[in-house]
């Protein structure tokens, strides 16, 4: 059973920055894609950005495009979403995914982290 843990969520004033990072439990399984997606109050879970394992190759939300950027260590299972010029309407938890069959597609999921900001 794989696990994703989220970290690096916290408060951060429109314009901020901010890094979270998610690793998975077992670094011995093999993961086609990992990506981010966010759901904020009363509203559905959205996809933010991905990444494909075996190349490297990432697709973002257009709401993101330009400010986010999706990086991963394969090796490690690891994927990072830096985030910039952050507005608040990002504000929102945000969760990790993996992919254990598709580099396009989720299985396992991360408990997710909050990320607010502030205007």
């Amino acid at each position: 059973q794989v696990q994703l843990a989220e970290s690096g969520g916290g408060l951060v004033q429109a314009g901020g920055s901010l890094r979270l990072s998610c690793v998975a439990s077992r670094r011995t399984v093999s993961l086609y894609g990992m990506a981010w997606f966010r759901q904020a109050p009363g509203k559905e879970r959205e996809f933010v950005g991905g990444i494909r394992c075996s190349d490297g190759s990432t697709t973002y939300a257009d709401s993101v495009k330009g400010r986010f950027s999706v990086s991963g260590a394969r090796t490690q299972n690891l994927v990072y979403l830096q985030m910039n010029s952050l507005k608040p309407e990002d504000t929102a938890v945000y969760y990790c995914a993996a992919g254990l069959v598709s580099a396009w597609s989720y299985d396992v999921w991360g408990q997710g982290t909050q990320v607010t900001v502030s205007s």
